[in-house]
Order: structure tokens, then sequence, then C-alpha cells
């Protein structure tokens, strides 16, 4: 694992726990909207440090699945995190912009389920990520 690829995992990944912690904080404060957001950019965040890991030396998007798509090719487990990647997506533009509802304002439309859910989703990625990111420095 070149030093490079490993302080760019480190960044990423370090902004991701922290975004998972202002998730769980949002949470508290019954900003469920909020905590639904930044549990998705928790784990977009982290499955780009896992990219970097790799070796790749740009990573575009904000779609979590589709970055599960794009992990999966360096490791074919990641592939079983898709459907969760997608559940996450959902909560990308609606939980920020009123347009990106029917109707209503996103701090009105997002409940203390949908971010108990993001939560406990958006903290399986990340250890996950975490773990996969263990193995391979063990393995290196």
């Amino acid at each position: 694992m070149r030093p490079d690829h490993e302080r760019e995992y480190k960044r990423w990944k370090k902004q991701a726990d922290l975004d998972l912690d202002d998730a769980e904080y949002s949470a508290l404060g019954k900003r469920y909207h909020l905590a639904c957001f930044l549990s998705q950019q928790a784990a977009e965040k982290a499955v780009k440090a896992w990219l970097y890991l790799q070796g790749h030396p740009f990573v575009w998007g904000h779609s979590v699945a589709e970055l599960m798509d794009d992990s999966s090719e360096s490791d074919e487990a990641f592939s079983t995190l898709k459907e969760k990647g997608a559940f996450l997506d959902r909560f990308y533009i609606p939980t920020r912009y009123p347009n990106g509802l029917p109707g209503g304002i996103p701090s009105e439309s997002f409940s203390k389920r949908d971010a108990d859910e993001a939560l406990k989703t958006a903290r399986e990625i990340i250890d996950f990520v975490s773990l996969k990111a263990s193995k391979k420095s063990t393995d290196s």
C-alpha cells in the first residue's frame, strides 16, 4: 500500500467518522433531516476512502450505491452493500431542498425512525470499510 493512498484514505475516513458523529448529534436534537443527510454523507465518504486506498487518483460521484459498484471491482464483497447504499442515496436531495419534496420542507418531512435507520445503515457501511481497510493493511 502506497503512503499517499493510505494518507488519502485516512483523511476521507476521518471525515466520514466525524460526519456520522454529527448525524448522531443532529438526531439527538431532533434534526432528523440533517441526521439522514449526514448519514448519507458519512457512508459516501467512507466508500470514497476505500477507493482512494485502492489507488484511484480521482473519485467522483455522490451515489453510495454507484460507489459500491466501483468498490466491488477491487473487492466483490462491496456489492453486498449496494442496496444499503441505495437506501442512503434517497436522503441526498430531499433532506436539503424543499423542491426535492412534493410538499412541505425537509425539516418537517423526516422522522426519528428515518434517522435511526439511516444512522444504522451508515454505521454498517463505515464499519465494513474499516474492516476491509484493516485487513488490507495486515495483508500488505
